[in-house]
Parts: structure tokens; C-alpha cells; sequence
């Protein structure tokens, strides 16, 4: 009989296939003088789909980061923290480039919130 080595991965929710775990990505803080940019996106059903999306908007130029708020077999919330303003249509190309679509018309983005004094 042979020994199997195995590692665990933290990954589960329960229901056995720890793929399909339910979950949010780390949220951060948006840098000062940051932008956020919420979309809404389709097609998302588990952890490997956040990590799809995740990576491909971490990749357009100025991206701080990505949080997503996974809703299975809804529609997802991804916020996309950054320090240019991203082109709605750079956003959408990265969330088709990671299997997904947009759920409605890209938004314009807007300044976080921040604290300022004068």
C-alpha cells in the first residue's frame, strides 16, 4: 500500500469541492488620490472564476486592487482600485479576456473617498 501525502489547502465551504468555495476576494483600502471603478459581472460561480476576473483587471496599467464580491449564479460586484481613471472599454476587454461579461454598461469611474484638509 502506497502513502499519499496531502495538503490542505483551506479551500473548502462545506460542500466538498474547494474549486467551487464561496468567497471574497482580500479587500484593501484605495490609495490616496485613487480611483474605483465598480462593475457589474455575469457568469461567475466560484473561487477560480474571482481569481480569473482578479487577475485580468490586476493587469490593466494602474491598478492598485481588485476586490470582488462573488454572488454564485449572479451577478458579481468587482471594484477595481486604481491611480489613473480606467477606459471603460479596458475594463470590459479584461473581463471578456477572463471569460466573463459585463452585466450592465460600464459606469465612468470616480474618485475614492477620501479624507482631505485644506
Amino acid at each position: 500500500m502506497t502513502s499519499i501525502d496531502r495538503v490542505d489547502l483551506g479551500l473548502t465551504d462545506g460542500s466538498g469541492c474547494s474549486c467551487c468555495a464561496t468567497s471574497t476576494a482580500p479587500a484593501s483600502e484605495p490609495a490616496s488620490g485613487a480611483y474605483e471603478t465598480e462593475v457589474q459581472v455575469q457568469g461567475m460561480t466560484c473561487s477560480h472564476c474571482v481569481a480569473s476576473v482578479t487577475e485580468q483587471l490586476g493587469s490593466l496599467d494602474g491598478v492598485l486592487a481588485v476586490t470582488v464580491a462573488l454572488v454564485s449564479d449572479g451577478v458579481s460586484t468587482a471594484t477595481v482600485s486604481s491611480s489613473i481613471a480606467l477606459e471603460p472599454e479596458q475594463v470590459r476587454s479584461a473581463v471578456e479576456e477572463a471569460g466573463y461579461s459585463l452585466a450592465t454598461t460600464q459606469a465612468e469611474p470616480s474618485p475614492a473617498l477620501k479624507s482631505e484638509s485644506n
